[in-house]
């Protein structure tokens, strides 16, 4: 099984990660784990992100599609991405990088979550987790990029007919019994 999880921030993508990992035993492949992993290998790629993650700014297509190449060669079977793709040239990239090696995606799903609901959450887990990084503006930024850059994807998967979409209102098991009937 080969699967994108899309959503906004809080919409509950690493939760259902997480749980869709356990149960049909796919790698779950976390960017934010990725990136690490690659900057405390030292490789060219990592060194190259640490000085972007250093100065708290986003990685460039190009560095994050590297990256996840080199993950994918490591991998033989299927795969969870989450968080990876956000934007156009990264959606088009793993496609070039799929086709390469001979492989295609079997569907993506898209957590679907107010906005409002979002913002609860965020700020429930800031209290909860003591996040500094989850407060109202922050959070609003978050859902703004996500909306120019991560929710045009949707159009683009809906296009090819993987596009699948699941209400992330719940609790994580009534979300995640919806998963798995979107998946068969």
């Amino acid at each position: 099984m080969k699967l994108i999880l899309l959503g906004g921030p809080g919409a509950g993508k690493g939760t259902q990660a997480a749980k869709m990992k356990e149960f049909y035993g796919v790698p779950h492949i976390s960017t934010g784990e990725i990136l690490r992993e690659a900057r405390s290998k030292g490789s060219e790629l990592g060194k190259k992100a640490a000085e972007y993650m250093d100065a708290g700014k986003l990685l460039p297509d190009d560095i994050i599609l590297g990256i996840i190449e080199e993950k994918m060669e490591t991998l033989t079977g299927g795969f969870l991405f989450d968080g990876f793709p956000r934007t156009m040239p990264q959606a088009e990239g793993l496609d070039r990088l799929l086709k390469k090696q001979g492989k295609s995606l079997d569907g993506v799903v898209s957590v679907e979550v107010p906005d409002k609901v979002v913002v609860d959450r965020l700020l429930k887990r800031a209290e909860i987790e003591g996040r500094s990084d989850d407060n109202r503006e922050t959070i609003e930024k978050r859902l703004q990029v996500y909306y120019q850059q991560t929710e045009p994807l949707k159009e683009y998967y809906r296009d090819r007919g993987i596009l699948k979409t699941v209400d992330g209102l719940g609790t994580v098991e009534e979300v995640f019994k919806r998963i798995k009937v979107l998946l068969g």
